[in-house]
C-alpha cells in the first residue's frame, strides 16, 4: 500500500532521527494496527535502535487515497501501546 508523509511527518522523522526506510517497514509490515482518536489508526513495530528495543509508531489518516501519515515517533514506553 503507497502512503504519503505529510509536511509535519516529514519534520519529525528528520528532527527524531528515523530513518525513512524503516518507517516504510513499519508502515509496509506492522505488527500492530490499533485504532486511534479521530478516526486515525497507529501503525506500529518493535524495532532495534543501535541496541536499543523501541517501539515505532506511525499515525495515519486512511480517510484518504492513498493514506496520509500523520506523524511519527519511536518511544520506550512498549507496554503503554502494545495491545496483546
Amino acid at each position: 500500500m503507497k502512503f504519503r508523509l505529510s509536511r509535519h511527518a516529514r519534520e519529525e522523522i528528520e528532527r527524531r532521527d528515523i530513518p525513512l526506510e524503516l518507517l516504510t517497514s513499519v508502515l509496509e509490515n506492522p505488527e500492530q494496527i490499533i485504532p486511534e482518536r479521530y478516526g486515525k489508526q497507529a501503525y506500529q513495530s518493535r524495532v532495534d535502535f543501535g541496541g536499543q528495543v523501541f517501539l515505532l509508531r506511525a499515525i495515519v489518516a486512511k480517510d484518504t487515497d492513498p493514506p496520509v501519515v500523520v506523524t511519527a515517533y519511536r518511544t520506550k514506553k512498549i507496554d503503554k501501546y502494545w495491545r496483546s
